[in-house]
């Protein structure tokens, strides 16, 4: 028989719980002794999420800027030159190859590049001639012309771009680079996002979420002009010195609260966050000010000139947070969705000389400026779309690309990378990557390599598990060390 005790249990249940809770025990001994609950509470510490870090070595990145091309930018296009499509321009897939399409739209003709390739610097790395200034810049450059990803689809493939994962609810890149090293400057934010004026990307806001962690470690919206971050100011009624006092009992209250029932991290985050917007109404503003730019700087980056005024300035201000002490910096180029993008279904002319026309200039001048302040070697610049395009039209007399996740490029430069060095490759038509493959976790855990962070110690606990940003899988890209 199976009695019910005055417990509520029955016998077996009572018996159950006797045994898993010796079990327990154990467990809970064995744990402590391998320093698990120590690790577990300097990783989730509250007390300061943001206070700067030892790194768990000697990377030479200070801080990252990742040129985010959103809509997906067409390898065969800008870094990877691949002369079998002029031999085969015009012409279906050669018999004994096979091409899948994405998302079952239309297979049109083999199309070579738009724009010629010329070779750049003393490395002759081939470059594109949608992007001539950043060619002068290929020295520095190590284009990875073997990426691939796990999803043809723009927002799921922007989320795992940005977050490992095709799914939304994990922290992105830039959290775990702020969790994992803090910021050295408390007035401002450790990861800062700068939007497109035409709009962010079509999966919006866990692009640049913390996830499971305390939302200390979420991207900061700012705008390139007028008050980087909307209100932030209080009313004009309301002095500084009434502020602080309304501040400081919000803080006790908030602390009585937290110390009555500890481990609340949200509740430690949302106080922190309190402080800093605090601190950054006077910090902030200054950060996106230019008036202190000189005339020549300005020039350099095309700021008040079209068509590279807007991403101008955020390159600037990149590199002005960078002198700040900010940790990650992501500037995305087109917004909202379609040609809007670098998403060239209609035409690859039309849609990547337009974009490309805002942006080539301002990239080379932020990589010019970062090196003559001496601030490359300390600084990552990574630059690259969620995915690639396709080495086919979509039909014909159509001269867009559909999307492609199978073989796309991207570059990093400064940071401790070595220049002018091209690794990996996908097939002669460029369609899927066939050579060194570097898969979104690879590109990853060397971000964070380069940061100083080993991606495989860098973890949060989460429901009762040490979750990562590359999870089971990424590896370092080393060649591409210096």
């Amino acid at each position: 028989m199976n009695h019910v005790f005055p417990c509520g249990q029955t016998r077996r249940e009572s018996l159950w719980n006797m045994g898993a809770g010796f079990a327990g025990t154990a467990l809970t001994s064995l744990l402590a002794g391998d320093g698990f609950f120590n690790q577990l509470q300097a990783a989730q510490q509250t007390t300061d999420p943001l206070a700067a870090r030892a790194s768990h070595f000697g990377g030479k990145a200070k801080a990252c800027i990742f040129l985010m091309m959103n809509g997906a930018p067409s390898q065969v296009d800008t870094f990877d030159y691949k002369p079998e499509l002029v031999k085969y321009a015009g012409k279906q897939m050669p018999e004994g190859k096979t091409f899948i399409n994405s998302g079952g739209r239309r297979m049109g003709f083999l199309t070579p590049n738009w724009r010629r390739f010329l070779p750049g610097g003393d490395s002759g790395l081939l470059i594109s001639d949608y992007f001539p200034n950043v060619r002068r810049h290929a020295d520095k450059l190590a284009v990875i012309n073997s990426c691939h990803t796990d999803s043809h689809a723009h927002g799921s493939a922007l989320v795992a771009m940005n977050t490992g994962k095709t799914f939304i609810g994990r922290p992105s890149l830039g959290s775990w680079c702020t969790y994992g090293l803090g910021t050295a400057n408390q007035s401002l934010p450790g990861y800062v996002v700068m939007m497109d004026k035409r709009g962010g990307p079509i999966s919006g806001q866990p692009n640049w979420g913390s996830g499971f962690m305390p939302s200390t470690f979420s991207g900061s919206l700012f705008r390139p002009t007028g008050t980087p971050i909307l209100d932030l100011k209080g009313p004009p009624h309301i002095t500084n010195t009434v502020q602080r006092e309304q501040l400081d009992l919000l803080a006790k209250l908030n602390q009585r609260h937290l110390d009555e029932r500890p481990g609340g991290a949200e509740l430690a985050a949302r106080m922190k966050t309190y402080e800093l917007a605090y601190r950054m109404q006077s910090q902030a503003p200054e950060a996106v000010d230019l008036s202190s730019e000189s005339a020549a700087t300005l020039e350099m980056y095309g700021v008040d000139q079209q068509p590279t005024d807007e991403y101008g300035r955020n390159c600037l201000i990149a590199r002005r947070l960078v002198e700040r002490g900010v940790r990650f910096i992501q500037l995305y180029s087109g917004g909202g969705h379609l040609e809007e993008t670098w998403d060239a279904h209609e035409s690859i002319e039309k849609n990547h000389g337009g974009h490309a026309a805002e942006v080539d200039q301002p990239i080379a001048a932020l990589l010019t400026d970062l090196e003559e302040r001496g601030l490359l070697d300390e600084t990552l610049v990574v630059w690259g779309g969620e995915f690639g395009r396709m080495p086919f039209s979509e039909g014909k007399d159509a001269p867009g690309r559909n999307h492609n996740p199978y073989g796309f490029s991207m570059w990093f430069a400064g940071g401790g990378v070595k220049g002018g060095i091209r690794y990996g490759a996908t097939d002669e038509f460029g369609f899927e990557a066939v050579e060194n493959r570097v898969h979104l976790h690879d590109v990853h855990a060397t971000i964070l390599h380069l940061m100083g962070l080993d991606h495989e110690l860098l973890t949060y606990f989460h429901q009762g598990r040490e979750e990562s940003l590359t999870d089971v899988g990424g590896r370092v890209v080393t060649d591409i060390i210096a």
